[in-house]
């Protein structure tokens, strides 16, 4: 007797990325709503369930859809300005200043763009702290993706609000507005320790534990910050965000790049998560995390492109292939962050950012969100390790298809959700704005 499901998917090769990292050769996933029924050999799966909608998807590596656990998806309307200066200054000099124009519309639209270039690049869910997140969120409501978002909260004026008071009033108001939505959830994101004061920190921790949110924030992200935390607080921001009550398991702290052994040990202790951005990092002149000791402690640690002003693409298999190469250069030890670990961090480790459960792997019980990548692209031959060729060899450009929810977002080219050729006039319009609001 066979059983009843929405979708059966067969490939030549899936990538589970479960707990025993089991990769199926000629396999099958069967779908029912948004959620995976069964995975396992073509010849069982279609054995057992029948449907009326089968996608054939041939020669190609299907794997879970990765997570892009730190960006601000409408700074793609930035992408290339103010390029090659050191953090501080591109901010408060060139950033800063054309954000402060930002208004609803453009921000719906860089999220917009944002969505489409994941979507084509592999990546299904992401975190996003920005400005004017209401915007955001319909972009991602539109384009099918999942997102964990937040309106950035500043000690200072926003495009969104006036004051910081009225900018946790706005947080409120998108929890209440977006909370049963089956894709967008929502984070407390307090911007940076340089950005906000104690009073700010601790207001953030209160309402994430009263609304039993998460809390997201820039620390550590450069010696800087570490400087001017000292001056200010008399403490580095890791120690002080501690004291501050806002590191445990509901946190994610994006970059940690200048941390000290003690305070990585912290951070394991506390069961905060990390979200490593190295290219940003890279172009920014950051420096490096230390990402292996955070491994050897257990520290979550997730993946992240940053926004695209800062990294510049969305592109979640290139930041993988940055991410093994750079810490093996580093530590000078070719067998640093190994491919299966920088995978684990772009799915796994995201779904851990995203504080999710039912995300990361193809398995039952997860959502049935994946991507499908064409092995007969030359650079994906001959297929040996699935894994290796997923962080190492491939660029996203062989992405076929990207599913979210069981809902089919992109398929050989071609969007389901996104009127593309309309997007890419409007962009071309704004483009003229970004640069008359250019310092």
């Amino acid at each position: 007797m066979t059983t009843v499901c929405d979708l059966l998917v067969r490939a030549d090769q899936i990538l589970t990325q479960n707990p025993l990292r089991t990769v199926i050769e000629q396999g099958g996933i069967a779908i029912t709503g948004d959620t995976i029924t069964d995975v396992g050999s073509w010849e069982e799966i279609s054995s057992r369930y029948q449907s009326v909608n089968t996608l054939d998807l041939g020669n190609v590596l299907v794997m879970p859809g990765l997570v892009n656990a730190h960006t601000h998806a409408a700074m793609t309307l930035l992408r290339g300005v103010a390029d090659d200066l050191p953090l501080m200054e591109w901010l408060t000099k060139h950033i800063f200043p054309v954000e402060q124009h930002l208004n609803r519309e453009f921000v719906e639209l860089g999220a917009l763009l944002a969505c489409a270039e994941m979507t084509r690049l592999g990546t299904t869910s992401f975190c996003d702290m920005y400005l004017l997140e209401d915007a955001t969120y319909s972009a991602v409501d539109k384009a099918g993706l999942r997102i964990l978002g937040g309106e950035g909260i500043f000690m200072f004026p926003s495009p969104a609000y006036p004051n910081t008071d009225r900018g946790f009033e706005i947080v409120k108001e998108l929890h209440a507005k977006w909370k049963n939505h089956p894709r967008i959830s929502q984070s407390v994101m307090p911007h940076a320790v340089y950005t906000t004061t104690p009073a700010i920190l601790t207001r953030c921790r209160e309402l994430a534990e009263e609304l039993d949110l998460p809390i997201n924030i820039h620390l550590g992200e450069t010696p800087a910050e570490t400087e001017q935390c000292l001056k200010a607080f008399g403490k580095r921001p890791v120690p002080y965000a501690h004291d501050l009550g806002l590191l445990s398991p509901r946190t994610t702290i994006a970059h940690a790049v200048d941390l000290t052994e003690a305070e990585i040990d912290l951070l394991a202790e506390t069961g905060t998560v990390v979200a490593h951005n190295p290219e940003s990092n890279m172009k920014l002149a950051s420096g490096i995390a230390n990402i292996p000791y955070m491994l050897e402690k257990g520290v979550r640690v997730s993946l992240g492109t940053d926004g695209a002003a800062s990294n510049n693409a969305l592109n979640m298999f290139t930041e993988m292939t940055s991410c093994a190469l750079l810490h093996k250069v580093q530590s000078m030890d070719p067998t640093c962050a190994p491919a299966q670990s920088v995978l684990d961090m772009a799915t796994l480790g995201g779904a851990a950012a995203m504080h999710r459960q039912d995300i990361g792997s193809i398995a039952p019980g997860m959502k049935a969100d994946m991507i499908a990548l064409d092995l007969n692209a030359p650079n994906l031959l001959p297929l040996h390790n699935p894994v290796s060729h997923a962080v190492y060899a491939a660029t996203g450009a062989e992405v076929r298809m990207t599913m979210v929810s069981g809902e089919v977002l992109y398929n050989d080219g071609t969007y389901l959700r996104i009127d593309y050729p309309a997007l890419v006039a409007e962009i071309r319009a704004v483009r003229d704005w970004v640069r008359s609001k250019l310092v």
